[in-house]
């Protein structure tokens, strides 16, 4: 695309207020919960027995009454032989009850509120399984990708988000086929621990004694029956196929009849039949999260805890893509006009996208915009806002830059007046990132341990966005809610302080520190920043008046932002300043 033919001095008007930021406010595409979907039992029948978790005989009733035996698997881990799970080798992979999976199903999730519109034919279908039998169902390839990315996280603790992208390139999957594997390996990450309690009342064991393979499977099905629109039929039908090409009809029996089990309940019934008694547990499980993390969450909320269903509700649908424009290169509007997003509500240079590759935008390209949720970028700019005693003498300093996000909008905003930003990132491989992030700008990047960094103190601004369990961000790491442990957190505290100490002894008298987590947790938040205050003279600046079209950013001085109120991820963020100049 064609630059602006100028350099945007001034900052672009807020746009909080816009008929486009309040029309966001009001959609309920990416928020509502009562397009879950209701799954309908095998022949439409209705469940009469009650599903636990427990030594069940679940997949072996459906199995007896057929004159066939169907029984467990290996370690989850894909280890073992998987004999179990060969006994019914005559399983067809069909469920019961009428109608057929036309086009596999994809049709139904595009009605889903809040999933991702998906549907039309696969594509390169030969891919790496091999083709089904005469008369099975074609193994389409969204639903392919989607299999592999839980088999790469389960494996290698691989990270969804880093392996997708690079599979649908791979194979060439794009349009509403790339969104349909999208929904399906990101949906089934985030909701883990509820699929897993739902397929181990279905076979009667416990996940860890079923074959890995087959687990993926499992998984994947059960995500389309209960968190989509996908009908049961398709679901469980093109599941089965996954496993016939790869393993054989012993183990599509398996899947086949597990699969029917689940779908003789609805997804609420799911629920009550296996979540825990105590509301925090219940929600915690129907909402698919870790029940330590709700309770964080609840902390953190405070006065407000009441407001946890809906924080968990946001937290589980998949987040909307946001840009921020580059300072002095292009505004939020031109952006937005570009590439058909709309502007955001709170930063003045971020934009909304409904979904798409944003790595193909033109702007995005040319370094002229970046993906960055809107609350990262609003922790840049309260840095560049808050007020200092005496003069800013242009000497900035990101002292945990990676990948580089915060430092290309802080070097952007101190190119627009001439300052300069360090940025200090340990690791090389990410402090190459942050190089290629701030490529052009006045950001100099050194790889050294923020802590110990050996940088001449004075300066006036420092960012501290510390290293965190990023439970604030869960949303875009659809894993990570089921590998973090509430063990991570005091490593993680202990290196918090270190760092916002270091940080403090680099700031000049008068300078401000901003310290922000990508998590709302209190260890890692206003306990860092008390633990500061309590040791040196820090005084706490209102955050929220730097951040003054937000609202509900919490009763001060620290501000917490959230996805149910703000539609960010939920960033915490504090401003310091160093006393010892008289203002002015």
């Amino acid at each position: 695309m064609t630059r602006p033919d100028r350099r945007q001095g001034d900052k672009p008007a807020d746009t909080s207020g816009s008929a486009a930021g309040r029309d966001r406010q009001r959609r309920g595409d990416d928020k509502a919960r009562d397009g879950r979907p209701r799954a309908q039992g095998a022949g439409g029948d209705t469940p009469t027995r009650r599903a636990t978790g427990g030594p069940g005989n679940s997949a072996r009733a459906e199995e007896n009454s057929r004159g066939r035996s169907v029984t467990g698997g290996s370690s989850g881990r894909g280890r073992g032989n998987g004999s179990r799970d060969e006994q019914d080798s005559r399983g067809r992979g069909r469920p019961a009850g009428g109608g057929t999976s036309g086009r596999s199903g994809r049709e139904d999730v595009s009605q889903s509120k809040g999933r991702s519109r998906a549907g039309g034919p696969g594509t390169d279908r030969a891919d790496s399984a091999k083709r089904p039998g005469r008369g099975a169902a074609p193994i389409d390839a969204p639903r392919l990708v989607a299999r592999d990315v839980l088999r790469a996280v389960r494996e290698r603790d691989a990270y969804a988000n880093l392996v997708l992208p690079g599979l649908l390139r791979e194979r060439k999957i794009t349009g509403r086929d790339a969104a349909f594997a999208t929904e399906l390996a990101y949906g089934s990450c985030r909701s883990l621990g509820l699929l897993d309690a739902v397929i181990a009342a279905g076979a009667g064991r416990a996940v860890e004694e079923i074959d890995g393979a087959l687990l993926d499977v499992l998984r994947l099905g059960a995500y389309q029956m209960l968190r989509t629109r996908v009908g049961a039929h398709a679901a469980v039908d093109t599941s089965v196929e996954l496993v016939r090409a790869e393993s054989g009809a012993g183990k599509a029996g398996f899947v086949n009849a597990v699969l029917r089990r689940v779908a003789e309940r609805t997804p609420e019934e799911w629920v009550q039949a296996l979540a825990p008694r105590d509301p925090l547990g219940h929600v915690a499980f129907e909402y698919a999260h870790p029940t330590w993390i709700a309770q964080a969450f609840a902390d953190a909320l405070g006065a407000r805890a009441g407001e946890l269903k809906d924080l968990l509700a946001a937290d589980d649908e998949r987040p909307a893509v946001h840009l921020v424009a580059r300072p002095g290169e292009i505004s939020a509007e031109e952006l937005a006009l570009v590439t058909g997003g709309e502007e955001g509500r709170w930063s003045p240079y971020a934009v909304y996208l409904d979904g798409g590759d944003p790595g193909k935008l033109e702007p995005v390209r040319e370094g002229l915009a970046a993906v960055q949720d809107e609350g990262s970028q609003l922790v840049a700019l309260a840095l560049t806002r808050a007020p200092l005693l005496g003069p800013d003498t242009g000497r900035w300093l990101d002292l945990c830059a990676g990948p580089g996000g915060k430092a290309a909008l802080l070097g952007a905003l101190a190119d627009i007046d001439g300052f300069a930003v360090d940025a200090v990132e340990p690791a090389e491989h990410r402090a190459e990132l942050v190089r290629k992030a701030t490529a052009a700008l006045p950001v100099t990047v050194h790889v050294t341990d923020g802590r110990a960094s050996g940088l001449e103190p004075g300066y006036d601004r420092i960012l501290v966005d510390a290293p965190c369990t990023g439970l604030g961000a869960l949303r875009r790491r659809p894993e990570a809610r089921w590998r973090r442990t509430p063990g991570d957190v005091r490593d993680l505290t202990v290196l918090q302080r270190e760092l916002l100490t270091a940080a403090w002894d680099l700031l000049r008298p008068g300078g401000v520190v901003v310290y922000s987590t990508c998590s709302p947790h209190l260890p890692e938040t206003v306990a860092v920043v008390a633990d500061l205050v309590r040791r040196t003279d820090a005084e706490q600046l209102d955050t929220a008046a730097l951040l003054p079209d937000v609202p509900e950013t919490g009763d001060g001085p620290a501000a917490q932002l959230w996805p149910h109120r703000h539609g960010t991820d939920a960033m915490f963020l504090a401003a310091l300043r160093k006393p010892g100049l008289a203002e002015g």
